[in-house]
């Protein structure tokens, strides 16, 4: 007679009884046969009932965020080598021209905003992304007529520029600012507007394991993006600001307005040097971001804008709601009331603020930077007497805004230097993994499988089996698992994957002594590509930073059927895996560690980065930048065997 622990003979009494009570609400289909969400769809933020829970549920978001962007492990810091150049000043306030390089050859531009009165006193600082429009958005002398009419703003001369407008209020205020440009906008030409702000189709000759482009599968393979780019360079923007011998580095706030609301945010969440957080026109449980710059592969899957934004608390974090996406944030159960919730839980409840202005579309106008200027001045101890109120001044002239001139050459860009780039991404990528400490190199690669696969091995899911198909309650996801043979007494059992029924190594298990089962994993055996979002545009981001890919999901069908069998027939469990289905098994044993014995996998030439088109169902992102199938083989040692 079968031995069995207290667990595996009273764990299915309970899946059985779970089922019985949830049937009648359990879909019909599994939960995963809808169409895939797009950035249109709803993403809410369930504040957890303690502080605990919310430090858990940061790191793992932490962690996705990093994965995500290509920063796990973080990088190198390369050397800057900023130069400044070309000052210009104005009442209250100076402009220089400032760029620097994030990593060698690949430059930021921007604009360094000081107080016009030096002082033997470090500075408060400000890093302020721009948005979409870039910093050298005008709206015309009838555009900021028609903006002074309705109350948007309040000067024809410096109202035309509101983001440099912002910029010079906060050097008044007294703060070192500087307005740095995104990839595509103003001086940072380097990669073209084009391609990173309105990439729309694939460009098959930059795709090949040796040298490939921006929104290739090679370069998802490896976690590159437009998006990861300009995170990175918001954090060296970062590490350029705080270095300034007249800043203050423990007084750093950061603000920006829609696409600068994106970086915004994600930088507050990834780096712990801002105290202080004005993310506006993009914390929305709505729209997510529409542009190819706010999206990513893996960064957005389970989460969301508000979750995200979370992230600061308790630091002071601002924000407003205007006639737009951000609307949605004065609902209840949409957006801002579960950010009070949280930051009352953690004991800041005045740590964050988002004023209704719904009468104005979508905007980071005169009304929404003074509030922020109101926020920055009480959390920042500026030490001015409110209102704070704008000032006019003469705008920077063409001349005075170029940061590249004859003493300054523009740097080389386009298609060799993007080329370029990309290689040197993954050389360094590739040496900081290689020479990682053995404990910690494995570590690091389990918690990147883990984030790009979207699931941890879970040895307490709870299951139901009932005709063949394995409910994971937790989840509501549905499994295909036929037992071959459950009469055994055997304290072992068997998963057969990627076989048919009916096959030559299926025929004879049911007159075996040991237990096995025949699965069928999501989509198995199902032709053509993976399926997509409804967004035209060829861009992995669109689908995969929302949505699990087809791949990931079958890893997520093994680990259940992994989980729930050890519950029931011991801690003995044999995989026999079929070629094309080796890879999901050897992800699957690789993450259940102890819970599988032996992989028995039939050989397979595949390699992640043979893949050349994101709509390949075994397309996963990050596979390639975390050793692909190579890593698998020798993190699974001795207990992989080839049949």
């Amino acid at each position: 007679m079968k031995k069995t622990t207290p667990r595996a003979s009273f764990r299915p009494c309970l899946a059985t009884l779970a089922y019985l009570l949830l049937s009648s609400v359990l879909p019909a289909q599994d939960i995963r046969s809808g169409p895939p969400k797009d950035l249109n769809g709803f993403f809410p933020f369930d504040p957890p009932a303690t502080s605990e829970a919310w430090t858990k549920r940061s790191e793992e978001l932490k962690l996705r965020l990093l994965v995500a962007n290509g920063l796990w492990p973080m990088p190198e810091k390369t050397p800057l080598n900023p130069v400044i150049h070309g000052k210009v000043e104005r009442p209250g306030f100076t402009v220089e021209k400032v760029y620097f390089e994030s990593v060698p050859g690949f430059f930021v531009t921007g604009l360094l905003f000081r107080p016009e009165t030096e002082t033997a006193e470090k500075r408060p600082a400000v890093l302020s992304p721009h948005g979409h429009g870039g910093r050298l958005h005008d709206l015309g002398k009838e555009g900021v007529r028609r903006q002074i009419v309705i109350g948007a703003e309040r000067f024809e001369e410096s109202g035309r520029m509101p983001k440099i407008a912002r910029c010079a209020t906060l050097a008044r205020l007294g703060c070192v600012t500087f307005l740095y440009d995104m990839i595509g906008y103003a001086d940072n030409q380097q990669i073209s507007y084009q391609l990173a702000h309105r990439f729309a189709k694939q460009r098959p000759s930059f795709e090949g394991s040796e040298s490939w482009g921006l929104f290739s599968a090679q370069a998802e393979l490896r976690l590159q993006s437009i998006f990861g780019l300009q995170a990175w360079n918001s954090i060296r923007a970062l590490d350029f600001l705080a270095g300034l011998p007249d800043v203050d580095p423990k007084r750093i706030g950061v603000t920006g307005g829609s696409g600068g609301g994106t970086q915004t945010i994600i930088l507050g969440a990834l780096d712990p040097r801002p105290i202080v957080s004005f993310p506006n026109g993009m914390v929305s449980s709505s729209m997510q971001g529409g542009c190819t710059c706010e999206n990513a592969s893996l960064l957005r899957i389970g989460t969301g804008n508000v979750e995200l934004a979370a992230l600061f608390a308790p630091k002071p974090l601002g924000m407003t709601a205007a006639d737009d996406w951000t609307r949605e944030m004065l609902m209840p159960g949409k957006g801002f009331s579960e950010i009070k919730k949280l930051y009352t839980l953690l004991g800041k409840p005045n740590h964050t603020i988002c004023p209704d202005l719904t009468h104005f579309k979508h905007n980071y106008n005169y009304v929404s930077r003074a509030v922020m200027y109101a926020w920055f001045n009480k959390h920042m101890k500026l030490g001015h007497k409110e209102p704070i109120v704008e000032e006019d001044f003469k705008l920077l002239s063409t001349e005075e805004h170029a940061v590249w001139d004859d003493e300054h050459p523009k740097p080389e860009g386009g298609e060799k230097l993007e080329r370029k780039l990309t290689k040197w991404l993954a050389e360094q990528d590739d040496s900081l993994l290689r020479n990682l400490p053995a404990a910690q190199k494995k570590t690091v690669y389990r918690k990147a499988w883990e984030t790009i696969i979207g699931r941890k091995y879970d040895e307490d899911s709870t299951f139901a089996y009932k005709k063949k198909q394995l409910i994971n309650l937790d989840t509501n996801e549905q499994i295909r698992l036929e037992a071959i043979n459950s009469s055994s007494e055997s304290d072992s059992a068997t998963i057969w994957l990627g076989f048919a029924e009916g096959s030559q190594e299926i025929k004879g298990l049911e007159k075996s002594k040991d237990v096995h089962y025949l699965v069928r994993v999501f989509m198995e055996g199902k032709d053509g590509p993976t399926r997509t979002v409804a967004n035209k545009r060829e861009f992995a981001g669109y689908t995969h930073g929302f949505n699990h890919s087809r791949f990931a999901r079958q890893v997520h069908d093994l680990l259940s059927v992994i989980s729930y069998l050890n519950q029931t027939h011991g801690t003995k469990l044999v995989i026999h895996s079929a070629g094309g289905m080796r890879a999901q098994a050897m992800v699957a044993a690789y993450l259940a560690g102890s819970a599988v014995t032996e992989l028995k996998a039939q050989k397979s030439d595949f390699t992640f980065a043979s893949i050349t088109d994101y709509r390949n169902p075994k397309f996963l992102p990050g596979a390639v930048k975390y050793g692909d199938v190579a890593w698998l083989k020798q993190a699974l040692g001795r207990k992989l065997v080839a049949n």
